[in-house]
């Protein structure tokens, strides 16, 4: 079936458009900024992202790099890739072996309603609940639970808090 005639349109040239903020958005989809400095190292721009991955050991598509197959028991040794950057894994691992600190803190207000809670009613929750400086209506579980996130957050601070209160023993 032919077309209808002057169903196109003539392409116009968009003066609205900044050229400039579009070949950045293009060359950030080519060129893709890599976070990991391990693999920034090793990468090579002129090879493609799955051989890069490939040569460091690493995996492009996850779905590809585990065979579903079940292979046969007789003699059929299938090796993996061949890893040409294999100091690339090695230190990923030692990197995530790296033993993480432990970033979780409370608020200083929280702090203070906690350690103001604690110096008013020890640990009657009950009582915690009732007090006046209760602004958020906590139930008595929930003030508990804002002691013991308190407790093992900063397990110092509150053992320093509990000792002062206890006055000194002579």
């Amino acid at each position: 079936m032919p077309k209808a005639k002057k169903t196109r349109r003539k392409m116009k040239f968009n003066y609205n458009k900044d050229r400039k903020k579009q070949k950045k958005r293009m060359m950030k989809k080519v060129n893709p900024r890599i976070e990991n400095k391990q693999i920034r190292d090793a990468w090579n721009p002129r090879k493609s992202i799955a051989r890069n991955l490939r040569d460091m050991g690493l995996a492009s598509d996850p779905n590809l790099s585990l065979s579903t197959k079940k292979e046969s028991l007789v003699g059929s040794k299938t090796t993996g890739p061949i890893v040409i950057k294999p100091y690339v894994i090695n230190q990923l691992q030692e990197e995530a072996n790296l033993p993480r600190k432990n970033t979780a803190s409370l608020s200083s207000d929280l702090i203070q309603y906690v350690q103001h809670m604690i110096r008013e009613h020890k640990e009657d929750y009950k009582a915690m609940a009732r007090d006046e400086k209760n602004y958020y209506q906590d139930t008595p579980k929930q003030i508990r639970g804002k002691i013991m996130k308190y407790k093992n957050l900063h397990t110092k601070q509150y053992e320093e808090f509990v000792a002062s209160l206890a006055g000194p023993t002579s």
